[in-house]
């Protein structure tokens, strides 16, 4: 059995989804060696938390210790390109957080290129992305994209019945919205690189990208892509009406980032996905998934799922029972699972991710789907800001 030693570069929500997640990895022996975030003290208290014996007070002293095979990045989206290269230089294989990078400046400080900002992003976004996947290329490392909705259950499901039905899929729906977020770096343009498109459509356009892409070496030996998108945008919770309310049951601290979003994908197959994300949307967590095809229906229900229905007529009843992620009540009648992270896929991806090392093999999320969600989101802001349909580079 193949010990691989991993570092964990960041402390936060993400990072503790992966270090449970990677603690149930099995055939492979996996050891978290080694933890580094910004905060000492709240890297020290994740440490002790997921077992991890040593605390580095930095990512280069991290990556500086020669025993660990694998850094997973899991830190404010800004900070993704210069870690990712300088661990790939440093020999490391790497687990990066969606989105794999993007773009970071902010349009009070482009002047007179203002109405250009889109445009400037989707280069300066491609660019930081090729920098990564060079720079991985050059020095012969693994990159991994943390995309858990290639992973969950019912996706892989969904493959399985498209094999077999070998219907033409015509129509994706899908959506991933909830209230807020639990980063304050997911706020600021500056930090975050967009808003909902991007940190919570990542999720259901990968998905999307991922099933074309299927299909089409399924049938032809070749992915089908994107070819075009229409989007639209916006700051949705910074509307009068909604100003005007006393009490605010969604996040409202949301600084200069879109807060809803719609874009509408078509294939090269002349295909179509509808995709939305909100951070305006009550009740906890949607991940859905639908997927029309020529001979069949199939509807991915993550979250929520009716697995595990509870209902109590006070929220105290359940206080000290995990219930949902972003749930805003455990009063009334409210969705569960027996497992949460694993119907969202979460240990299956670190599975993938740690035999892909041992086995010395390509990821099924890799950084040519992270590339791709990239190009889509970013020419669905130039759409969204121009009001017109952007055409994708060819493939």
């Amino acid at each position: 059995m193949k010990k691989i030693i991993v570092g964990i570069i960041g402390s936060g929500f993400s990072a503790s989804l992966h270090a449970e997640a990677l603690q149930k990895v099995y055939g492979v022996e996996v050891v978290i060696k080694a933890v580094a975030g910004n905060s000492r003290e709240k890297a020290e208290a994740f440490a002790k938390k997921h077992h991890i014996p040593v605390v580095y007070a930095t990512y280069r002293d991290l990556l500086e210790d020669e025993e660990i095979d694998v850094v997973d990045l899991c830190i404010p989206n800004v900070m993704h390109a210069q870690i990712a290269i300088e661990a790939a230089q440093a020999g490391k294989h790497i687990i990066c957080e969606k989105p794999i990078t993007g773009f970071f400046g902010s349009r009070e400080d482009m002047n007179d290129q203002k109405e250009q900002y889109s445009k400037l992003a989707l280069e300066g976004a491609l660019k930081s992305t090729d920098d990564i996947l060079k720079a991985v290329e050059q020095n012969k490392v693994k990159f991994m994209y943390a995309e858990n909705w290639i992973y969950a259950p019912s996706v892989i499901k969904a493959k399985r019945l498209l094999e077999a039905g070998s219907g033409t899929i015509l129509d994706i729906r899908a959506e991933e919205s909830h209230s807020g977020s639990h980063a304050k770096a997911s706020k600021r343009l500056e930090t975050a690189g967009g808003g909902s498109l991007l940190i919570l459509g990542s999720h259901p356009i990968a998905a999307a990208i991922h099933l074309k892409n299927f299909e089409g070496r399924l049938k032809g030996g070749k992915p089908i892509r994107v070819q075009s998108v229409i989007a639209d945008t916006s700051p949705i919770t910074q509307s009068p009406a909604f100003q005007a309310e006393e009490k605010h049951w969604v996040v409202t601290d949301w600084v200069n980032v879109e807060t809803w979003a719609s874009i509408i994908m078509t294939f090269t197959d002349g295909t179509k996905a509808v995709i939305f994300a909100s951070f305006a949307v009550l009740g906890g967590i949607r991940n859905v998934l639908d997927i029309y095809t020529s001979n069949s229906v199939i509807k991915c229900n993550m979250t929520p799922n009716d697995g595990c229905m509870i209902y109590a007529p006070h929220p105290d009843i359940f206080e000290q029972e995990y219930i949902a992620e972003k749930l805003e009540t455990k009063a009334g009648w409210n969705y569960t699972t027996p497992d949460e992270d694993w119907i969202r896929g979460y240990p299956q991806e670190m599975q993938d991710f740690m035999e892909s090392i041992a086995e010395d093999r390509e990821p099924v999320s890799d950084g040519q789907l992270a590339r791709d969600v990239i190009e889509v989101i970013y020419s669905a802001y130039v759409s969204a800001e121009t009001g017109m349909r952007v055409e994708l580079a060819a493939q």
